[in-house]
């Protein structure tokens, strides 16, 4: 008897990505030991994407490039659609991929095993940054995770997120419910990341690289290293981005009232004081707990605006 295979969705989220989709696509067409599906939703690009991906699919019964939705002017918005609008009711795992990556091989059955031998619910995993260089940096992301982290940072790369069905399910449910909240999100990995543990599902985060993650100019977010990513972050913290998206979330996921958050969600210099002091809690790697420490109190001290 043939052995079955588990069967997952993978949702891509592409825009002129001419460069590198197919290369991508090939990545994830050749995984081992699963059957896949990939569902292409593009945001109406100028390089020929469009044409390229329903010419990609005609040829592979396994891809499917969905009906042009319009523009979504980022990644979020887009995969926030997928998730909307593909039924994934009779697949067993769903998975998030960028237009632009290398996935290894066995990047979804490694994920897979995982799952299925353990009580986790959803899996993600340390990257390799590679640039047009040539060179290459190992991202590390696997640090243990904390009580709040989920409210302030993602679980790495949404690219290597990987769903059971049940998870998978439900964020499609919470997803099309706060349509109209959803759409003011701008980092989907983060919002799946904090519904996920904000609504007791276990998460894995692991240490093996499962794909090789690329850098270039036209990377929403790409890796955080060196002193330009920290200062563009910093500003987008300065100017109140930040903070606002961490209030939206947590609205979102339905932790407004939670004892912890109340102290801290009105955001004014008293309350940043006070949730500086609880850092060691809000961020996983050590170096970020110390930078949140600091960016309360600069926010609070020098009139940011949260």
């Amino acid at each position: 008897m043939p052995l079955e295979h588990p069967k997952v969705a993978v949702l891509l989220a592409a825009y002129n990505g001419m460069r590198w989709i197919e290369e991508q696509l090939n990545t994830i067409l050749y995984q081992t030991d699963v059957k896949l599906t990939v569902f292409i939703s593009i945001d109406p690009s100028t390089d020929g994407t469009e044409l390229w991906c329903h010419s990609y699919a005609a040829d592979n019964s396994n891809v499917y490039v969905l009906p042009s939705a319009g523009k979504f002017g980022g990644a979020a918005l887009n995969f926030f659609r997928l998730f909307r609008d593909v039924d994934i009711s009779s697949f067993d795992y769903v998975a998030l991929s960028d237009q632009d990556d290398r996935w290894h091989s066995d990047k979804l059955s490694r994920a897979i095993k995982i799952l299925e031998s353990t009580s986790y619910d959803a899996y993600s995993s340390n990257v390799i940054a590679f640039w047009p260089s040539g060179k290459k940096s190992f991202l590390n992301k696997a640090q243990p995770q904390v009580e709040w982290d989920y409210l302030f940072e993602a679980a790495g790369p949404g690219c290597t997120y990987v769903f059971s069905k049940a998870l998978g399910s439900n964020l499609k449910t919470a997803i099309t419910d706060n349509w109209e909240a959803i759409q003011k999100v701008g980092l989907h990995d983060w919002y799946c990341y904090a519904y996920a543990r904000g609504n007791s599902y276990e998460w894995y985060i692991d240490p093996v690289p499962s794909m090789d993650y690329r850098q270039h100019s036209n990377n929403q977010v790409g890796a955080n290293q060196g002193l330009k990513p920290l200062i563009i972050r910093y500003k987008k913290i300065h100017n109140g981005w930040w903070f606002n998206q961490v209030k939206l979330i947590v609205d979102i996921i339905g932790k407004s009232s939670d004892p912890f958050v109340k102290k801290w969600l009105g955001l004014q210099p008293l309350h940043l004081l006070l949730l500086s002091f609880k850092a060691w809690n809000c961020r996983r790697r050590v170096r970020d707990k110390f930078l949140f420490f600091c960016i309360c109190w600069l926010t609070a001290l020098t009139g940011g605006k949260p």
